[in-house]
């Protein structure tokens, strides 16, 4: 067995920050894929007890320790490894701040619309996808105007903020209808920078659970 197992699946923003910082840091880890869409195991009470009382994912497992919520995760690894770690007072709270805005803003907005717009049965109303549309772009503006004066988000190295901040962006743009990348230049170009970096994978490859059952 692996010394860290993750809770996750292959469309889960959410459980690819952790996935991804995973492998980032070289941990010897291996997933436990829910199957969220189908039989629902996150929300039965045996998960709810022995596994995360939230009912959700990603959770991931050290030995004795069960931690949920990314942010959680992400605080966790880079601690452990010595890896994507603010530098000092003044980096870790400009890391937290840009962690809850993208937690609230950015992915907290592209997820529900993906999920609406490709993934739930029916489709979510096209108002409701209008008005998050119009959240989701306003918020992107604010992000790229940031990266627009920096290589990453809280200065000239990557930290958990940058990683958390890619949950959603590398899905296919066909899932949103639009492409991120191209629309938001300096957005774009710290992709391009997060892809380069050792241990780096997309979703669908990191994950299990892609491409999902009819």
């Amino acid at each position: 067995m692996a010394e860290y197992q993750l809770y996750c699946f292959a469309q889960s923003g959410n459980a690819y920050r952790a996935a991804l910082m995973l492998n980032l840091v070289g941990a010897d880890w291996e997933p436990i894929w829910i199957d969220f869409f189908g039989a629902g195991v996150q929300r039965t009470p045996e998960y709810r007890t022995k596994v995360n009382e939230m009912g959700e994912v990603p959770v991931l497992v050290h030995g004795g320790k069960k931690l949920s919520q990314s942010a959680v995760i992400l605080t966790y690894l880079a601690r452990r490894f010595g890896k994507f770690v603010p530098q000092g007072e003044d980096e870790e709270f400009e890391a937290l701040r840009w962690i809850i805005f993208d937690n609230q803003k950015v992915n907290g907005f592209l997820g529900p619309y993906r999920f609406l717009r490709i993934l739930a049965r029916p489709p979510g109303d096209p108002a409701v996808l209008a008005f998050l549309k119009g959240r989701i772009d306003n918020n992107l503006a604010i992000v790229d105007k940031r990266l627009s004066t920096r290589p990453y988000l809280v200065g000239d190295r990557p930290t958990i903020a940058d990683i958390s901040l890619v949950a959603y962006l590398y899905y296919p743009p066909d899932e949103f209808g639009f492409d991120i990348a191209a629309q938001h230049k300096s957005i774009g170009a710290w992709l391009e920078r997060m892809k380069a970096l050792p241990g780096w994978k997309h979703p669908y490859d990191l994950m299990p659970g892609y491409p999902l059952k009819a």
